[in-house]
């Protein structure tokens, strides 16, 4: 079986992140309902998740994948250069983001939710299986 990459994160943040799943924003709670409990693809998602220094709305340990969900203020300039060095610090870790607006997430969410399995099906494509993993073969 693969091993799990162990990501670090800020203790402090656990509390502030279980405060947030407490106060979900309308589209992260309609992004929630779509892919906890594995109904994407069979993956476990978790909500307020914290990573390095920071949280993000839903992360995958399988995918190494974070999705955050942009509200309003997001588009303000000070707002939008935090989301860039927060992705960039992320991306460190070897963690991948997808980001989508409350926006998309209410009028689109077809689209998100295509546009994430597209991610997922894409990684499955380039991760080898974890009977592969070793010898180049799955079991005979």
């Amino acid at each position: 079986m693969k091993k799990r990459k162990i990501i670090p994160y800020n203790h402090k943040l656990k509390e502030f992140a279980r405060e947030l799943r407490n106060n979900s924003t309308k589209a992260e709670v309609i992004l929630w309902q779509k892919i906890k409990r594995k109904q994407m693809y069979g993956y476990d998602f978790h909500r307020q998740k914290p990573l390095g220094n920071y949280i993000v709305d839903f992360f995958c340990h399988e995918l190494i994948l974070a999705i955050e969900v942009d509200g309003y203020s997001h588009s303000l300039l000070e707002v939008y250069n935090r989301d860039i060095k927060k992705e960039k610090e992320l991306n460190g870790l070897g963690v991948h983001v997808l980001r989508y607006s409350d926006y998309q997430v209410l009028k689109d969410t077809y689209n998100v939710l295509n546009s994430i399995e597209n991610y997922i099906t894409e990684y499955e494509k380039h991760t080898p299986n974890p009977s592969q993993e070793g010898n180049g073969k799955g079991k005979e």
